[in-house]
């Protein structure tokens, strides 16, 4: 139990510092949103995420690994797509609710960035 608390504190965290560093990903400033969305990041990176890197594990090894950038991104895309449907103001490029070529570069942007910044904040809070 701690450390799925801990884990959803640093998710939070990490979109918090990611929609600060990159203007195309918004949370709306409210703290409720920012642990929803973590909350929702968590079931989605536990549930869906392990399935879809298997599924897409031939396309990422012609890529090597590159694919999983994509990945990321489309996941990123779905979690804002679950908080508008449970009524959470959180944006990735203006999606939801129009979907184009800016919010696709946003997606990746924000995939690169979250992993990055999950990285750093992964080494300073420990499970």
């Amino acid at each position: 139990m701690k450390r799925f608390i801990v884990g959803t504190i640093a998710t939070a965290i990490t979109f918090a510092i990611v929609s600060y560093l990159l203007p195309q990903i918004d949370y709306g400033g409210s703290i409720s949103t920012l642990i929803a969305v973590s909350l929702i990041a968590g079931v989605v990176n536990g549930l869906i995420a392990p399935v879809v890197k298997a599924l897409s594990m031939p396309i990422s090894m012609m890529t090597m690994g590159l694919f999983g950038i994509v990945v990321n991104a489309a996941l990123l895309l779905l979690i804002a797509w679950i908080a508008s449907i449970a009524k959470f103001d959180f944006t990735v490029g203006g999606f939801p609710p129009t979907i184009d070529l800016d919010t696709i570069v946003a997606a990746v942007i924000g995939a690169v960035a979250i992993g990055l910044v999950g990285s750093v904040v992964g080494m300073v809070v420990r499970d």
